[in-house]
């Protein structure tokens, strides 16, 4: 018979996202920002207008991003480049575990697009 201590606990279960997708959709399935000073911000909501969006995060600041397949953001996010998280945001440690089981390749794995009506004809 196993005691609590001996129970195994399973690791995490990897998930696999395309490199070059928008960083709207990245940022909307995964809700984690990196600032430019490399803390990990938890991202409360995101609006989008056109080609940028406003990211409101959970200690209240604000960024106004541009859609782009290569930002700095897209980038530290694909590769998990951070020096800290913010302490602020509160990051939980299962959100961190994951975020760092995610695989980001580019011939495999969800493209992160969403269901709509295309209204540019």
């Amino acid at each position: 018979m196993m005691t609590d201590n001996e129970k195994k606990t399973k690791p995490a279960k990897k998930r696999f996202y395309r490199k070059r997708v928008r960083i709207f959709n990245l940022i909307d399935k995964i809700k984690l920002w990196p600032s430019r000073t490399g803390q990990l911000h938890g991202i409360r909501s995101i609006t989008t207008m056109g080609d940028t969006a406003r990211l409101t995060t959970h200690c209240n600041k604000e960024f106004i991003i541009s859609n782009s397949l290569n930002s700095r953001a897209g980038r530290w996010l694909r590769n998990k480049w951070f020096v800290k998280v913010c302490p602020k945001c509160g990051v939980p440690d299962w959100k961190l575990e994951k975020y760092s089981s995610t695989l980001f390749k580019r011939h495999q794995g969800s493209m992160l697009i969403k269901d709509h009506k295309d209204h540019s004809s």
